[in-house]
């Protein structure tokens, strides 16, 4: 999980060493514009809102203009529903998926749920993320790939594909476990939570699931817990699934293009390995 005062020293570090910039730290929200599709489909875009057991969340979603897609579910970071998580399901629509970003604390308040985007103090919004848990993720997860079904611009003869932010890895994780015989391919980037002494960590519930996955690992969350990526590793193994773990060089948050350590070489070759995950998995 996110915590405020690793995010600060990681920025102040990062920063020291060059590896990000002043201009990216000060990312104002929505900002920073992401690389453009090659051959980009063009795309219909819309709020939607969907009914669960625990009531009705807001969400984005996006797909091919024509046509069916294969689904994707976005979990977003501890930021929450925001114009760069609208930005990044836009884009992956554009390379050919029926792509729906949800505000997973949608049971506390509509989005945005961070008031000041990625300079929100963390006391404000650690709140939301503590108020979900197993059971919230799980019913969430089939609730909203119902819903993904019942669209028409979705490909019901093609796997679902998730992804996860930060808080959001180890959700895609259960999402998989929640449905694996719906979900073919989940990717984590700088998940936070996804290895716990806990019975129930997310990491356990591989074994549950029929996917591949794709484990993007911060840099510094690999120096705080450098035996995760083995664990993981063996996890995958004894599980007999098929599963890219790889440490990335950027911090924890590297993805978002308005977090305050957007590493743009790093994101993009994040991306790079979604799109081959999803080509694999989803076709």
């Amino acid at each position: 999980m996110c915590d405020q005062n690793h995010f600060e020293d990681d920025r102040r570090e990062f920063e020291a060493r060059g590896l990000v910039s002043r201009k990216q730290f000060g990312a104002v929200l929505g900002a920073a514009i992401l690389p453009a599709v090659a051959n980009a489909l063009t795309v219909r875009e819309q709020d939607v809102t969907i009914t669960t057991p625990d009531g009705a969340c807001d969400a984005y979603f996006v797909h091919p203009a024509s046509g069916t897609a294969p689904a994707v579910l976005i979990w977003p970071d501890i930021f929450g529903l925001r114009p760069s998580f609208r930005q990044m399901g836009k884009r992956l629509a554009e390379s050919g998926y029926a792509v729906l970003v949800v505000n997973p604390f949608y049971r506390t308040r509509k989005a945005p749920t961070a008031a000041e985007g990625t300079n929100t103090p963390f006391p404000e919004i650690m709140p939301l993320a503590r108020s979900l848990n197993e059971t919230t993720h799980m019913t969430d997860a089939k609730a909203f790939i119902a819903w993904l079904d019942g669209q028409k611009a979705v490909a019901r003869d093609k796997r679902v594909g998730t992804q996860g932010y930060c808080m959001g890895g180890p959700i895609a994780f259960r999402t998989a476990a929640a449905m694996p015989e719906r979900v073919g391919a989940v990717a984590s980037f700088h998940g936070g939570g996804l290895v716990t002494d806990q019975p129930n960590s997310p990491h356990l519930q591989v074994a549950k699931t029929k996917a591949l996955f794709l484990v993007a690992i911060a840099a510094n969350d690999d120096a705080r817990s450098p035996k995760d990526k083995t664990v993981l590793k063996e996890t995958f193994e004894q599980a007999r699934l098929g599963a890219e773990i790889e440490v990335y060089s950027g911090a924890h948050g590297w993805c978002p293009p308005d977090s305050k350590v957007y590493n743009e070489a790093d994101a993009e070759k994040a991306w790079s390995r979604l799109l081959a995950l999803y080509r694999k998995a989803l076709a």
